[in-house]
């Protein structure tokens, strides 16, 4: 499944392959600890978070597109300013969606680096 030109099935794999890193990392007392303590956090779904912000990245950058074809066709009730504001909104957006991908990419790196 492509979001925003990003293929969420290779995020996915990533995510598991680093979620079974991470239990075969840890010995079998620390997992009976780790479990009630993650019973009582609310649990986040990494992967859920990482597309709800790939989400509002990909619709920052429509709307900024809309906004430059509706000042562009002449429409009266766009302003320039709005139109060049929300395009370094998207443009900021995707820099930092851009600079997460690459913190996540040097970590997955790094730990498949380390020896076991």
């Amino acid at each position: 499944m492509k979001v925003g030109g990003i293929d969420s099935t290779a995020i996915d794999a990533m995510v598991a392959q680093l979620k079974a890193a991470a239990a075969r990392s840890q010995p079998a007392a620390n997992l009976m600890g780790a479990a009630s303590v993650e019973k009582s956090a609310t649990k986040v779904d990494f992967s859920q978070a990482l597309k709800a912000s790939l989400d509002n990245v990909a619709s920052a950058q429509n709307h900024s597109d809309k906004l430059g074809e509706r000042f562009s066709s002449g429409d009266d009730s766009v302003n320039l300013s709005d139109v060049m504001i929300s395009m370094q909104k998207a443009s900021i957006s995707f820099q930092a969606t851009v600079q997460v991908r690459n913190k996540l990419v040097s970590a997955y790196q790094e730990m498949m680096n380390m020896q076991v």
